[in-house]
């Protein structure tokens, strides 16, 4: 027998949708599944305010933990599954708040970690940080699983915060998506679960490397790393000025939030246009290197598709 442990978090209940499909696969006789649910102590709102969205960046860049309820469970297990949601390029807090608690310390040394993303496009920094609380628990990373929202960069750009903002997901004016992870992709999510499961047949969690290689895991779009760097670090900058000047939900910080808002959008009108046209320059002369940092980000599990085919039969 088995053992997984499926940790998550989500708030518009899409992730767990995913990660619904991702582990149907798993729920047969030989494997023992166990879902954590991580709750906070205050609740995140959704859909959001717009104060509240914001007031939370400061802490999620910087991977300060919120209070969660305690987890309590006696099982030794054979692979982590963690899925999780992006906020401000990074791992969201409620997340970052069960990598450092001391369940996650004791629970994941030594085994086999399996990440699911269910996001916007721009996923790169966040991950990086989740290799990092990973590493601080001595857990090893071996797959990285990515499913993007439906629609173009700038269609994502203004259906994403209005279904955070409002709660509204639909279609409009026939140019924009419904907003968030197309329903297909959810559901073909399972080829991954029928990956794992063959994986934990034949003991190949052990091995601590890749198992859903060759099943087009994680697409990094290289069009977008370099803006999620820049993003990281505006984000650092007016995260500590703003710790600096208030915790989490204190009034004081909001002249300082709508400022850097401010900033925000008129960086997004002037200076990101310009850094694009740069890099589409920079990306023709450089191919070669931008397409190995592509590779980087992508790995463990990579891009590839080379055993698509023998789940066809299961999507």
């Amino acid at each position: 027998m088995k053992k997984v442990l499926i940790v998550s978090y989500s708030q518009t209940g899409q992730l767990s949708e995913v990660t619904s499909s991702l582990s149907e696969p798993l729920r047969c006789k030989e494997i023992e599944i166990h879902h954590k649910i991580i709750k906070p102590k205050k609740e995140y709102p959704f859909p959001w305010s717009f104060f509240e969205f914001m007031d939370c960046f400061p802490e999620s860049v910087y991977l300060d933990p919120c209070e969660i309820e305690e987890i309590e469970d006696s099982n030794d297990y054979d692979l982590v599954i963690i899925s999780y949601q992006v906020w401000f390029l990074s791992p969201s807090i409620p997340i970052t708040s069960f990598l450092k608690s001391k369940f996650a310390k004791e629970k994941l040394k030594d085994k086999p970690v399996i990440t699911v993303i269910a996001c916007r496009n721009m996923w790169v920094m966040a991950q990086e940080k989740m290799k990092s609380l990973l590493s601080d628990v001595n857990a090893k990373l071996i797959d990285n699983i990515v499913l993007i929202d439906q629609g173009s960069s700038l269609a994502t750009f203004i259906t994403t915060p209005r279904w955070m903002l409002t709660g509204r997901r639909n279609a409009f004016w026939k140019i924009f998506p419904k907003a968030g992870v197309d329903e297909k992709e959810i559901k073909n999510a399972s080829r991954f679960g029928f990956a794992i499961k063959e994986a934990l047949e034949n003991n190949l969690e052990k091995e601590q490397r890749s198992i859903c290689s060759g099943l087009k895991a994680a697409n990094v779009d290289e069009k977008l790393i370099k803006s999620e760097q820049i993003g990281t670090k505006s984000f650092m900058i007016w995260g500590k000025l703003i710790r600096k000047i208030g915790k989490a939900g204190e009034l004081k910080r909001r002249p300082f939030i709508a400022l850097y808002t401010v900033f925000l959008i008129l960086i997004i009108m002037t200076v990101v246009p310009i850094n694009m046209i740069v890099q589409t320059i920079i990306r023709k002369i450089s191919k070669e290197k931008i397409l190995k940092q592509k590779a980087f980000y992508e790995m463990p599990s990579g891009n590839d598709d080379f055993r698509m085919k023998d789940f066809a039969k299961n999507e």
